[in-house]
């Protein structure tokens, strides 16, 4: 029975995880490119799922509704980088940073103005079916949003790797001022990142809202100080490492709450980042004395 218990505690960390990982992922396009830590995608996060749930709740279909969540979330991203990114580059880094911080208190307060300070509940749109493997029980809408989270993730290791575009934003991270010298557009280049990133986020905030029923206009933060976690725990500036960092905060937080505590969560997960910090200072699968480049 305990390892039964145990073993279906690992799947739904593995589950949530998988939000995590998408978030961790959209903060590595932002530093392992720009080198800069985008604030604002926890509110862009939120957005994907407090959007989504208005549209449906104005009578829209879900599909409308969830292609507009994102349409917003990515013009979000674009203003985000002409106002607080683009005036800043080559000053003082914590700038840009700060100002995406302005970003996602201006989104969470015209939710919060709009909708209110109470958790929302978003309607059940995956009927509620469970595969049963023995004595797992794997919800469908789990499984689903883990198998679209890795397909993202494998798409976009992909497209950086074998493609001329992602060859370039590869060329950028290794070296800017190179990238310019060689003919590279960075003016055209960088707002596709922001737009790549916040459609990251955004996919995870509906991932989340389909998955645990509700919205509110502060959903984004506690994910987006976890995705910043799962990040930094994996290898500052590595995908790969960003995926192993998120399905492990995943499971930390799952463990924790069944077999310690609620109350502990935080502990836990911040614990692991302080340990592997401790032990592995560039992360799990970051590289000693310089970050790594996607």
């Amino acid at each position: 029975m305990r390892g039964s218990m145990l073993a279906q505690q690992i799947v739904n960390g593995l589950m949530l995880g998988a939000i995590y990982m998408l978030m961790a992922v959209a903060f590595t396009l932002a530093i392992g490119v720009l080198n800069f830590l985008n604030f604002s995608l926890p509110g862009l996060f939120m957005l994907g799922g407090m959007v989504a749930y208005g549209f449906i709740k104005f009578g829209w279909p879900t599909l409308f509704a969830f292609a507009a969540a994102l349409a917003v979330a990515a013009l979000v991203s674009l203003l985000v980088e002409r106002f607080a990114y683009r005036p800043m580059q080559g000053g003082d880094p914590e700038v840009p940073l700060v100002s995406s911080l302005g970003f996602l208190v201006l989104l969470e307060n015209l939710m919060l103005i709009y909708f209110g300070s109470d958790q929302q509940a978003f309607p059940a749109l995956v009927p509620d079916l469970n595969l049963r493997l023995g004595g797992l029980v794997i919800g469908i809408a789990q499984l689903g949003s883990l198998a679209l989270s890795v397909l993202l993730v494998l798409w976009l290791s992909w497209f950086l790797s074998s493609t001329s575009t992602g060859r370039c934003i590869r060329t950028v991270a290794e070296n800017r001022d190179t990238a310019v010298l060689m003919g590279i557009d960075t003016g055209r280049l960088v707002p596709m990142l922001f737009i790549a990133s916040a459609l990251l986020a955004a996919v995870a905030g509906l991932l989340f809202a389909v998955n645990y029923q509700q919205v509110s206009p502060f959903m984004g933060e506690g994910v987006g100080f976890k995705g910043v976690a799962a990040m930094i725990v994996g290898g500052m500036g590595s995908i790969w490492g960003a995926v192993l960092g998120g399905l492990l905060i995943g499971l930390a937080e799952v463990l924790s709450i069944s077999f310690i505590g609620a109350d502990v969560v935080n502990i836990t997960v911040y614990g692991l980042l302080l340990v592997i910090l401790i032990l592995r200072p560039q992360g799990l699968l970051g590289r000693p004395a310089t970050r790594e480049k996607l």
